[in-house]
């Protein structure tokens, strides 16, 4: 699975702002974008995306450099933002655009996508909650969600401030 070219994967994890803001820590991710994936109505809005009735779950598109850091790697990041066995919440937040999920773009990805849920579960008495499946649509958010936490500081995050320090560490 070593490849030249940056992959990508799509990965929610409660509200993005969080989640963009910790994945983009991480040396090795070349660019993030939050939006609506596996929508059933073809571009979402936030306002529609919040009543549940689009399907679609907060996203993180993930554009990554796999000669600098693995998807196994961002996997197990991304594990310590989520509680795994919530289903539709995360921190304060719950609805059906607050699931988790791994989309992916590639199968090639999905030996790993399961590897790293199977490790996960031996650490959980519950089920693992995260969605796992191929990634159907994903729709762009508006502009002001984009970097959100970079153009508002104290904003609000569900994310433990400390993580993004262990983001930025983990393959140094």
């Amino acid at each position: 699975m070593e490849r030249k070219e940056n992959a990508e994967i799509y990965l929610a994890g409660g509200c993005f702002w969080g989640t963009e803001h910790f994945l983009k820590q991480i040396r090795g991710v070349e660019s993030t974008e939050v939006g609506y994936a596996n929508s059933h109505v073809a571009n979402p809005t936030y306002k529609e995306v919040c009543t549940g009735n689009t399907g679609a779950a907060e996203t993180v598109k993930v554009v990554y450099n796999p000669q600098i850091v693995k998807l196994q790697l961002l996997l197990e990041l991304y594990f310590q933002t989520i509680d795994p066995t919530s289903v539709n919440r995360q921190g304060g937040d719950s609805g059906l655009q607050y699931r988790t999920g791994i989309y992916y773009t590639d199968k090639e990805y999905l030996p790993v996508i399961e590897a790293a849920i199977h490790e996960l579960a031996k650490a959980y008495a519950d089920p693992i909650a995260i969605e796992i499946e191929p990634l159907v649509n994903f729709y762009a958010a508006e502009d002001y969600h984009q970097d959100y936490l970079d153009k508002n500081v104290n904003g609000y995050c569900h994310i433990n401030p400390k993580l993004f320090e262990l983001a930025r560490k983990a393959n140094m």
